[in-house]
């Protein structure tokens, strides 16, 4: 199994996406979203993240951050974990919530910083429904949809403690009125053409001039042992809560493996520690189970596996699976 490219380093700019599992929608009320945000709030002071802009869609949401710590990963599984769980327990519910691994790709910042932001801005008026809309109420519904970070970029009275927009604004000539305008006369013009930002994103993961997706290969991708960076491997460390999921499911014969319950929880709370990278108290929140039930349920697993064989040669090759 093959894992999309993660680059992380210092300062490091991405375009980030998750869609609802099956495409159901992933807010199903304002109180959802305002928890969304507050979760997103509390996961970037943090993780230290930069939030530059944000979109909330009824069944998936974008975001432009950055890294200054070069903790894109770790920033996403914490975030992603702290909502699913909030949302499985207020609508009383288990399982996934987003369809897979999150999508992201890196954004060269001087030259893309402002067009992905408008790119994310423009999302509520490019789904089915929105086509035969006139361009002046597209764009008096831009301006008034409550769930994006475009209202604070345009009008000073509606910035969120949450967003950073001097960096774009940086681009119209600072953080004021008149740049707020030359923003949205810009979105207007964006409403009229297409930003054909995927079409130009290389390998799936880097969006940048010749000369930025050139120093990005050399630096992370073609050198395997650079001195100065960690390599590839170690980039990448963990696997999404998604694939470990869906390693476990098909190795096991289980469709749901979040509701399993003896042996087959076990080895979920086993490789969602050893593969994805989260926690006790994580795991335990997911599972609903108290993060101690979590570390016993792990231990009680290689006790068994010791003496099993079968039990044994299962938990071997999921292992490899998820080590690639």
């Amino acid at each position: 199994m093959v894992r999309p490219l993660r680059i992380q380093y210092p300062d490091a700019l991405y375009h980030v996406t998750n869609r609802g599992n099956e495409q159901k929608a992933i807010f199903k009320d304002d109180t959802d979203r305002r928890k969304f945000l507050t979760i997103l709030s509390q996961s970037i002071a943090t993780y230290g993240v930069i939030l530059h802009s944000f979109v909330l869609m009824n069944n998936h949401w974008h975001i432009l951050a950055q890294t200054p710590l070069g903790n894109l990963s770790e920033f996403m599984r914490h975030f992603n974990i702290t909502y699913t769980s909030c949302y499985n327990r207020r609508h009383n519910r288990v399982g996934h919530l987003y369809q897979g691994r999150y999508k992201s790709f890196l954004v060269e910042q001087d030259a893309y910083l402002s067009m992905v932001s408008r790119y994310i801005h423009l999302n509520p008026v490019k789904v089915t429904g929105f086509k035969r809309m006139s361009l002046k109420d597209k764009q008096k519904y831009l301006c008034q949809f409550e769930w994006s970070s475009l209202p604070g970029y345009i009008n000073q009275a509606d910035k969120l403690e949450l967003v950073e927009y001097s960096a774009v604004l940086a681009e119209y000539g600072g953080d004021n009125s008149a740049a707020r305008q030359r923003y949205k006369k810009q979105i207007n013009e964006d409403l009229n053409g297409e930003l054909k930002i995927r079409k130009q994103i290389v390998g799936q993961s880097i969006l940048g001039t010749e000369n930025f997706v050139s120093w990005v290969k050399e630096k992370f991708i073609n050198r395997k042992h650079d001195r100065e960076k960690p390599a590839v491997g170690k980039i990448n460390r963990y696997l999404s809560m998604e694939i470990v999921l869906e390693i476990v499911e098909k190795q096991t014969g289980t469709r749901q493996a979040l509701l399993s319950s003896g042996t087959t929880r076990q080895i979920i709370m086993t490789m969602l520690y050893k593969y994805a990278g989260l926690n006790n108290r994580e795991i335990g929140e997911l599972l609903g189970l108290d993060y101690s039930t979590v570390s016993q349920g792990r231990k009680r697993l290689r006790e068994k596996s010791t003496k099993n064989k079968n039990l044994k040669t299962l938990l071997d090759k999921i292992e490899n699976l998820c080590q690639g």
